[in-house]
């Protein structure tokens, strides 16, 4: 079975699930606290279809294109295709790499026609990602014990503080007692940003204007540990990638936190936003060789037609993406599902013709 038959198959079934209807409460029984409503599966796969929409059509609706405008397979064609490649941001390495790949195969297996070879590609594109070294999961590493601690970094303007926010929201709706901090000291007006997103989405944050972030932090380790949090989201200021101070001033904020929880931070993620292409892996490369970085978080992703930097990050630097950006709700930042995510890119809105 292909790769897009077995999608549609899988996600077809959560069209058929009909979420089970609670029963109503006995006249002897108080009624439950409510509950934040949990999303369906239909409702994240849709959510994905739609924050895919422009990166479907600028890459599957030109593989289909180009498969209709070359019924047979020849050199022109597989020009078309790694420009096409190339243009979803797939980087020039990784490229060639399924390019090759994908003609060893065509030619053992005397395949000629253009959908089929599609179809083959899509399919490379798959194992290419899953294949790769390093963590595949996509799940946050939680503490042994006592609070989880999370680290947020990156470059200006890429969605840090909004995305701190969306986080701190999807953990509270999990029923987490959550803490954020403000370690962002620097840009003008950053605390007051934080401090409206924590007020909108009920968690609590730990402020100090003008304070050394490192000494704000390891204060947020220790009200964090006696006062019982879950989560403890820390923002940081926006450093450009090639800042070395700044870089080093990170680096040192880590080595804080350790005296207080030593195996924090948990999880060290960097936030990129979707239309910065192939820059975004120059980004990536740096701040790994400043923190440890253990997954990405993309931003930005339903305002891009370019779908191929996450299958990048991981051929070149063997990063999970961790969360996606699928809009600019407060809930539409979801954890990263690779099967929903092809999904999105490939089949989509096919499925509701």
């Amino acid at each position: 079975m292909g790769l897009i038959n077995f999608l549609k198959q899988k996600f077809s079934k959560h069209k058929e699930e009909k979420p089970a209807e609670a029963a109503a409460p006995s006249q002897k029984e108080e009624p439950k606290k409510e509950e934040p409503k949990k999303e369906t599966e239909e409702e994240i796969d849709a959510k994905y279809v739609a924050g895919l929409d422009r990166s479907r059509i600028g890459f599957t609706e030109k593989l289909k294109k180009l498969a209709s405008s070359n019924k047979i397979v020849n050199a022109d064609y597989f020009t078309s295709l790694e420009r096409i490649l190339i243009e979803a941001d797939v980087g020039v390495d990784l490229t060639l790499e399924l390019i090759k790949e994908t003609q060893r195969e065509a030619s053992a297996k005397e395949i000629t026609d253009a959908n089929a070879l599609n179809d083959l590609l899509i399919d490379k594109r798959f194992i290419s990602y899953a294949n790769k070294g390093g963590s595949f999961s996509t799940e946050i590493t939680r503490a042994k014990e006592g609070p989880t601690v999370v680290f947020r970094c990156g470059v200006n303007g890429v969605g840090k503080t909004t995305t701190l926010a969306k986080l701190a929201h999807k953990y509270k709706e999990k029923g987490k007692k959550v803490l954020i901090v403000a370690g962002d000291t620097f840009r003008a007006g950053a605390v007051e940003q934080l401090a409206f997103w924590a007020e909108k989405v009920g968690v609590d944050l730990l402020s100090r204007p003008n304070s050394d972030p490192a000494s704000l932090c390891y204060d947020a380790r220790k009200k964090a540990r006696n006062e019982n949090y879950d989560r403890v989201f820390i923002d940081t200021a926006g450093r450009l990638q090639n800042k070395k101070g700044l870089r080093d001033e990170l680096s040192k904020r880590i080595r804080v936190r350790k005296k207080v929880i030593p195996d924090a931070p948990h999880e060290t993620l960097l936030v990129l936003d979707a239309n910065t292409g192939q820059n975004g892996i120059d980004q990536a490369r740096i701040f790994k060789e400043a923190v440890p970085l253990t997954g990405i978080v993309i931003t930005k992703r339903d305002g891009t037609s370019k779908g191929g930097i996450i299958l990048a990050i991981r051929d070149r630097l063997s990063l999970p993406v961790k969360f996606i950006g699928l809009g600019e709700k407060r809930n539409d930042l979801e954890e990263f599902d690779l099967d929903r995510y092809l999904y999105g890119l490939l089949v989509g809105r096919e499925e509701e013709k």
